[in-house]
C-alpha cells in the first residue's frame, strides 16, 4: 500500500463493493490502510486488492477505529445501525444506502452537480440512488442554462440493480426458456426474460413505487431545486448491466436542441452521443463498464413550449454507484475534509 489514509469498505464481498475495490485500484486511490469488512458469515474471505491478499473481517465498532474513511456498500438497515459506530470513532462515512439521504444536515452529493455539499458534512456524506445520479448529471448543465421547470422520467432499469441475484435470475429464466424448462419468479415480481415489469420498489401514495419517488426527492436537494416539478416511472428490463432513462423537461426560457447539444458536449462527465442518422446514441450496451453518462436522441418536445426530451444510459454499478462515491471520497481527502 502507498502513503494515503486509512480506508475501510463495508461491503466488501457484495457487488457494489466488489466494484469499489476495483474503481479504488483504476483511480490509484492513495490508501495506507485497506481494511475490508463484511458480515461476521464472511469473516475470513481472501480479497486481492493491488497485488496483495486482504483478509475479510467482521464489521465492529473497534474497526472503525484504524479508519480514516468509510465506504459503505451495504442495505439501509445496517447503514443505521454500523454508521453511528463509525462517526463516533471519528470515521467520515459516504453511504451507498438510502438510510440518510433525505435526513437534515447529511449533504446527498454527485460531485458533477454540488461538490461544495460535502463541506457540510457532520461526519455521514450520502450517495444517492443510481437512477437519480444518471439523471442530475445530464440534467444539471442545462437547468443552469435555462432553468428546469419541470421533469417526466421514464427509467429502463437493468437485473444487476436488484444484485447478482436479479442476474442469475434473468440468465437461469432464459436457459429455462430455450430448454422448454418450468420456471418461478423469485427475485423480481413476474418473468422478467423477455419481459418488462414496471414495478421496482413498493407502492406508496398515489401509486407511485419508493424507487419512482426517490428520484423525486432527491432531484430536488442535489440540486438545490425544491421548486421542480418532477414524475417518474421506473420499469425493469431484460438487460444485465447499465440503466436508461427517457427525459423529457420543460424549460424556463427556450434552448434548442443545438444549443442543448452544446452545453452538454461541455459538461463535465457527460459524452454526447447524438447523431440519429448514423444510428449514434446511448444504449447499455455500450455505456457499461464505463463512468460517464451518456447522452442523445436530443430534441424538441413538440407537446410543450420550451420542452427538450433526450435519452440517456449510464452504468449504474460504476457512476451511479461505486464511482461516485469514490469521488465524493477523494474530495474529502483533497479538502482534508475529515
Amino acid at each position: 500500500m502507498s502513503q494515503g489514509i486509512s480506508l475501510a469498505v463495508v461491503g466488501a464481498t457484495g457487488a457494489v463493493g466488489q466494484e469499489m475495490l476495483k474503481v479504488l485500484q483504476e483511480r490509484q486511490f492513495k490508501i495506507k490502510e485497506l481494511l475490508c469488512l463484511a458480515d461476521r458469515s464472511e469473516a475470513g474471505t481472501i480479497i486481492e486488492y493491488g497485488g496483495e491478499k486482504i483478509t475479510v473481517q467482521a464489521v465492529s465498532a473497534d474497526a472503525f477505529k484504524k479508519a480514516d474513511l468509510a465506504l459503505f456498500a451495504v442495505g439501509t438497515d445496517i447503514s443505521r445501525e454500523l454508521a453511528p459506530w463509525a462517526v463516533e470513532n471519528h470515521c467520515v462515512v459516504v453511504d451507498n444506502s438510502y438510510a440518510f439521504r433525505l435526513e437534515e444536515g447529511v449533504p446527498l452529493v454527485v460531485p458533477e452537480v454540488n461538490p461544495d455539499d460535502i463541506e457540510e458534512h457532520k461526519g455521514i456524506i450520502a450517495n444517492p440512488n443510481c437512477s437519480t445520479i444518471i439523471m442530475v448529471v445530464a440534467l444539471n448543465p442545462i437547468h443552469r442554462s435555462a432553468g428546469i421547470k419541470r421533469i417526466i422520467v421514464s427509467t429502463y432499469q437493468a437485473v444487476s440493480g436488484a444484485g447478482i441475484a436479479g442476474l442469475k435470475e434473468l440468465e437461469q429464466q432464459v436457459n429455462d426458456m430455450a430448454a422448454g424448462r418450468d420456471f418461478q419468479a423469485k427475485v423480481f415480481q413476474h418473468q422478467i426474460a423477455f419481459n418488462l415489469i414496471p414495478h421496482i420498489d413498493s407502492f406508496l401514495d398515489e401509486d407511485y413505487t419508493r424507487e419512482e419517488m426517490k428520484m423525486v426527492w432527491e432531484t430536488r436537494k442535489i440540486m438545490h431545486a425544491p421548486q421542480i416539478k418532477i414524475a417518474a416511472t421506473a420499469v425493469r428490463v431484460p438487460v444485465y448491466r447499465s440503466h436508461s432513462e427517457s427525459i423529457n423537461i420543460e424549460l424556463e426560457k427556450p434552448l434548442t436542441p443545438d444549443q442543448v447539444r452544446q452545453i452538454l458536449a461541455n459538461a463535465p462527465g457527460v459524452v454526447l452521443q447524438d447523431d440519429p442518422g448514423a444510428n449514434l446514441y446511448p444504449m447499455p450496451l455500450y455505456s457499461s463498464n464505463r463512468d460517464e453518462v451518456f447522452v442523445g436522441r436530443i430534441r424538441r418536445d413538440i407537446s410543450i413550449d420550451n420542452g427538450i426530451a433526450l435519452w440517456v444510459a449510464a452504468d449504474q454499478i460504476r457512476k451511479g454507484a461505486a464511482t461516485n462515491a469514490i469521488q465524493i471520497a477523494e474530495i474529502v481527502v483533497e479538502k482534508g475534509l475529515f
